[in-house]
């Protein structure tokens, strides 16, 4: 007599959210979000399966001198942009412009460590003088859900080494097109793995972000004042997505 087979639990869905995303990256001249610039920029739309259905790169002439350290990073160099980059602030308000869309259209725009590619953009646009995004919504950033979902994992937590973790296949680090691809199908990793403790709206995922990325810095604050990395005194800024 054969044993009955035991009834397979269904998986949990993942939020519907995550069925289109749309993706934003910025390779920059250094990580000063006030004072560096734009050298290549990348938007795009990805499908729940995290293939991409739309996407557009940009190659600006930052016009100022791109540091030998940056060029190691992203590969641009100062000659290249200027040779074959286009205007800052003909690339400047098109980037803008491209993000406002998906924003406007309720699609949720993934940015890892969001608050640096949006706060660069920010200080970009005053630069030239184009209006600004200046609370983009709704934002996912897959550091910020990462360290909230999986707070005692060891390890570094940059695009690279948390695309490996999900699985997700990033064969070119810090090639704008590249790293905002990644960082979408990380999200959407992140929305199937922990999708029983995920709010069912992306808006309020939006806002929980804001109170985790808050969290996050207070106590990565606390952790370098214990060893001696920064002051007493000193705080990390907590803001998210945009300072």
């Amino acid at each position: 007599m054969s044993r009955p087979h035991p009834e397979q639990l269904p998986l949990w869905d993942a939020p519907d959210w995550v069925s289109m995303v749309g993706v934003f990256d910025l390779e920059t001249t250094g990580i000063d979000v006030a004072a560096d610039r734009i050298v290549t920029a990348h938007v795009g739309l990805l499908d729940a399966s995290g293939c991409v259905i739309r996407a557009r790169d940009w190659l600006a002439d930052p016009g100022v001198e791109i540091p030998d350290g940056a060029s190691a990073i992203h590969g641009i160099s100062t000659e290249h942009a200027r040779a074959n980059g286009r205007p800052a602030a003909e690339v400047v308000d098109e980037v803008v412009t491209a993000v406002r869309a998906l924003l406007d259209a309720g699609i949720p725009v993934v940015a890892y460590n969001a608050p640096f590619d949006f706060s660069l953009l920010k200080y970009e646009s005053l630069r030239h003088d184009i209006a600004p995004i200046e609370d983009p919504s709704p934002v996912i950033d897959p550091l910020v859900v990462d360290k909230a979902y999986d707070r005692w994992r060891k390890g570094k937590r940059t695009l690279e080494v948390v695309a490996a973790h999900y699985a997700v296949r990033l064969d070119a680090a810090h090639e704008a097109s590249a790293d905002a691809v990644a960082a979408g199908r990380v999200a959407q990793a992140l929305a199937e793995r922990f999708a029983p403790w995920l709010p069912d709206t992306v808006h309020e995922l939006h806002t929980r972000q804001i109170g985790w990325a808050r969290a996050q810095a207070e106590s990565l604050t606390e952790y370098f004042i214990r060893i001696g990395r920064i002051d007493p005194d000193d705080r990390l800024d907590g803001r998210w997505p945009i300072r």
